[in-house]
């Protein structure tokens, strides 16, 4: 069975969400599947920096919270599909707020590290 290298704190609300979604994909993941539910290979193109191996770890971590539903279809050769669940989209105001806060402060950050 697959453990987590980094266990969920449940001490502090803030430290419990960040830790479910606090790592590199995972926001990234569950943004991808706002609208719509996707194969893993669609996954992988949508985020083309992110290795499969750890594309994939995070999806199971995603799932065995319950953020991400795993669709597996009894077909040959299997298909799978990944949605968003209702509680992973009481997260996308967070998203949005993030996005939000990028978009605001972007020219501060590209002025500082020189990138367009």
């Amino acid at each position: 069975m697959y453990e987590r290298k980094i266990p969920v704190d449940l001490s502090c609300p803030l430290r419990l969400t960040m830790s479910l979604i606090g790592s590199k994909w995972k926001s990234c993941i569950l943004y991808e599947l706002r609208d719509v539910a996707m194969r893993p290979s669609e996954l992988h193109k949508a985020l083309p920096e992110a290795t499969p191996r750890v594309l994939d770890l995070q999806l199971k971590e995603l799932v065995d919270d319950g953020l991400v539903a795993k669709t597996i279809y009894p077909e040959l050769p299997p298909r799978s599909e990944y949605s968003i669940t209702e509680l992973g989209q009481s997260l996308l105001p967070i998203f949005d707020a993030m996005i939000a806060w990028g978009e605001a402060n972007q020219s501060l950050f590209v002025r500082k590290y020189g990138q367009e």
